[in-house]
């Protein structure tokens, strides 16, 4: 008798076990009620933006689409029990719990509850609430002065970094945008040309202003902002004039450029030279004579006195 119990018994959870199974296997091809999730990974409240959670719903059904915590508890309702057709659909948090304040910052995950359905599924997607602002710890060019005139010698300005935090940084002139970073990284570089709007600047003294913005939309506070100072620079004569020459006399003058080769002209006579000092001889003949110095498309002028 014994024996014919036991035997039962094995039988039983021998049937239960393939029962079991063959749910699962069917659950396995039983397609999930929400497809396509787009769900907003990083946001701020400080910052103005909102988490969105869109979902296509394969079938109409009453939802309850809630906001939970890394424990899983209740933060923030979206929908009770709204009747929804299928097709996407999309919820919105602001951050704030239901209580009416301010979630504390860290990671939260949407649940969808369908009533009809009897189904609750819980997003894997993190949203990551985040409201501390990126700050600029250091900023600074790696050089004072660069020349944008496409000869292969400090062309542009390279500006390095260090941010509190994860953010691509910005970069401003005048109050205009002129560089966004690619990179996320706390540490990096970039590289300035000597351009805003499209167009090359004129020579002179820049302040550049770093920032930064990070993914949940947080940005730099302008007090916390660093400013950076930068000469653009052409090719530039020391002086522009330069009296009491004597005639058919060598003279100096000194030239500001980064090019290794620059052409002049004084009076009918031209040349190559290269250097910061341009040594020259003056015209056989008093008068007033025009010094022209060329670079890449870049000139600048003095007068030469002979006297």
């Amino acid at each position: 008798m014994q024996r014919i119990l036991s035997t039962a018994v094995l039988v039983g959870l021998l049937v239960a076990t393939a029962a079991a199974f063959a749910v699962t296997e069917r659950l396995k091809l039983t397609k999930s009620p929400l497809t396509g999730p787009k769900v907003t990974a990083a946001f701020s409240p400080v910052a103005h933006t909102e988490a969105l959670i869109s979902i296509r719903f394969r079938r109409a059904d009453k939802v309850t689409a809630t906001i939970e915590d890394s424990h899983r508890h209740l933060v923030a309702t979206l929908a009770a029990g709204a009747p929804l057709a299928r097709g996407r659909h999309a919820f919105h948090w602001n951050g704030l719990t239901d209580g009416g304040t301010r979630a504390p910052d860290g990671t939260y995950r949407a649940e969808i509850h369908l009533v009809d359905a009897h189904r609750t599924i819980l997003l894997p997607n993190p949203i990551a609430l985040d409201t501390a602002r990126p700050l600029v710890t250091d900023a600074h060019a790696v050089r004072g002065a660069f020349s944008p005139d496409g000869d292969h010698q400090a062309d542009t300005v390279t500006l390095r970094y260090s941010l509190s935090k994860e953010a691509h940084v910005l970069v401003f002139l005048d109050g205009r945008r002129i560089i966004r970073g690619r990179s996320r990284k706390t540490t990096g570089k970039l590289e300035w040309a000597g351009r805003a709007d499209g167009r090359m600047l004129p020579p002179g003294s820049y302040v550049l202003t770093i920032g930064a913005v990070d993914v949940a939309g947080n940005r730099t506070p302008a007090a916390e902002e660093a400013h950076v100072r930068v000469q653009l620079r052409y090719i530039v004569l020391a002086n522009k004039r330069i009296a009491g020459v004597k005639t058919g006399k060598r003279f100096q003058i000194g030239v500001s450029t980064d090019a290794r080769r620059y052409r002049w002209t004084l009076g009918r006579r031209t040349g190559v030279a290269g250097g910061s000092v341009l040594t020259l001889r003056a015209p056989s003949k008093r008068g007033t004579y025009r010094l022209t110095v060329r670079e890449h498309g870049h000139v600048d002028r003095a007068l030469v006195v002979v006297r």
